[in-house]
C-alpha cells in the first residue's frame, strides 16, 4: 500500500506540499497540485483517516441513533440519512435502540467514544440519561422524528395533526362513529401528540373518546395485538382501530383474523406511518403516511449546518392521509377503455 512520502516522490514534491493538497490548502500552486493528485491516482493512495481526522478534529462521520430498526419507517428514514450524508462527504453509523433507553445510552456512548462530528437520535421512551447529558454537554445533535421538550436540540419531524384530521373526517363520513386507537408510548412525543390530535379530531365531530377505546401500545406489533384482544372482547367493540404506528396495525391484522373476523365488514383497521406492504394486505390498508425520505435527508442538513458553525434550524414537514379499502371505501371502479372521439 502506497505511503504519503511515496506520494511525494512520485510527484517531486515534500511530504508537507502533499498533505496541504490532501487538505485542500490554498497555498499550494496548480502544478504541485496536479502533479499531486496525478500521483495518488497512479498509486491509488488512500489517505488515513483516523490520522487526518487527528490532525483536523473531525471524523465526518455521523451517528444515527434510531428507535427500532426492525420498524420499517425507520429502515427507511436509516437509508435516507445514509445516502444524504454520502452525497455531503459525511460516512454513518447506526445504532438500534430498540425501543430501551439502556440501549440508546450504550449507542451515543459508543458514538461518542468513536469520535463522531454529530448525531442523529430519535429519542426513546422521553429520552435517556447519557443522551441527555450529551446534548446539554453541547454535542452537535439534532432530534429526528421524536423530540423532548425543554431540551434546546434542533427537531426534524412529521406534523400529523391535519392528517389525523382528515382520516377522522373519513371515518365519519363513511359512517363510522365507534372509534378507538392502539397509542404509543405516552413518554413518547409522537405517542402523546397523536392520541391528542385523535381526541381533538374526534371532538370536532361530537364524537367521544372514552378511556376503554385507548389502549396502551409500544410501537411493537405484539402490543397491537394484544390491545385489539380487548377491543374485541368489550360488550360495544370499536367499529375502527386506528394504530399510531405501523407495527401495532400489523400486530390489530393479526388479531382480527385469529377471530375470524374481516376487515373492515366486522371491523376497520387504519394506521399511522404508511408502508410498502400496505398496498398488499388484503385490504389494502387506509394510512397516515410521513415524508420519511425528506425528513431524513432535511435532518442530515440540518445537522451538519450544526457541525459546520452555521445556524440550526428545526423543520416540520406536513404528514398526508392515503385512503385504501380498509376501512369500508368502496372498491374503486374497474378501468374501461378509452375512446378518443374526434370532433365533426
Amino acid at each position: 500500500m502506497a505511503s504519503i512520502k511515496d506520494v511525494a516522490a512520485e510527484a517531486g514534491v515534500s511530504v508537507a506540499t502533499v498533505s496541504r493538497v490532501l487538505n485542500d490548502h490554498p497555498s499550494v500552486s496548480e502544478d504541485a497540485r496536479t502533479r499531486v493528485l496525478a500521483a495518488v491516482q497512479t498509486l491509488g493512495y488512500r489517505p488515513n483517516a483516523v490520522a487526518r481526522s487527528l490532525r483536523t478534529d473531525q471524523t465526518r462521520t455521523l451517528g444515527l441513533v434510531i428507535s427500532d430498526v426492525l420498524n420499517p419507517y425507520f429502515t427507511e428514514l436509516a437509508r435516507s440519512v445514509e445516502e444524504e450524508a454520502r452525497a455531503l462527504g459525511y460516512s454513518v453509523i447506526i445504532g438500534n435502540a430498540d425501543e430501551r433507553p439502556d440501549l440508546q445510552d450504550h449507542h451515543v456512548r459508543t458514538l461518542l467514544d468513536r469520535r463522531i462530528d454529530g448525531l442523529l437520535v430519535s429519542p426513546t421512551d422521553g429520552g435517556s440519561p447519557g443522551m441527555l447529558d450529551a446534548a446539554r454537554a453541547g454535542t452537535p445533535m439534532v432530534f429526528v422524528d421524536r423530540w423532548i421538550a425543554g431540551v434546546d436540540v434542533p427537531v426534524v419531524r412529521a406534523d400529523g395533526r391535519a392528517a389525523v384530521r382528515d382520516l377522522v373526517a373519513h371515518l365519519h363520513g363513511l359512517g363510522h362513529r365507534r372509534l378507538a386507537i392502539i397509542a404509543g408510548p405516552a413518554a413518547t412525543t409522537t405517542g402523546s401528540e397523536r392520541v391528542e390530535a385523535f381526541r381533538e379530531a374526534l371532538a370536532e365531530y361530537g364524537i367521544p373518546l372514552p378511556d376503554v377505546y385507548i389502549g396502551q401500545g409500544d410501537f411493537q406489533a405484539e402490543s397491537g395485538r394484544r390491545v385489539t384482544e380487548g377491543f374485541l372482547d368489550l360488550p360495544e367493540p370499536p367499529e375502527v382501530v386506528f394504530a399510531a404506528d405501523n407495527l401495532m396495525a400489523l400486530g390489530a391484522l393479526d388479531a382480527i383474523r385469529a377471530r375470524g373476523l374481516r376487515v373492515p365488514e366486522d371491523i376497520a383497521l387504519a394506521a399511522f406511518d404508511d408502508i410498502p406492504w400496505f398496498v398488499h394486505t388484503d385490504p389494502p390498508i387506509t394510512a397516515i403516511a410521513q415524508p420519511t425520505g425528506e425528513l431524513g435527508r432535511a435532518a442530515v442538513r440540518a445537522l451538519i449546518d450544526r457541525i459546520e458553525g452555521r445556524p440550526p434550524r428545526s423543520v416540520t414537514l406536513p404528514a398526508h392521509l392515503v385512503v385504501r379499502r380498509s376501512c369500508g371505501e368502496p372498491a374503486p371502479l374497474p378501468h374501461s377503455p378509452v375512446t378518443n372521439r374526434s370532433k365533426s
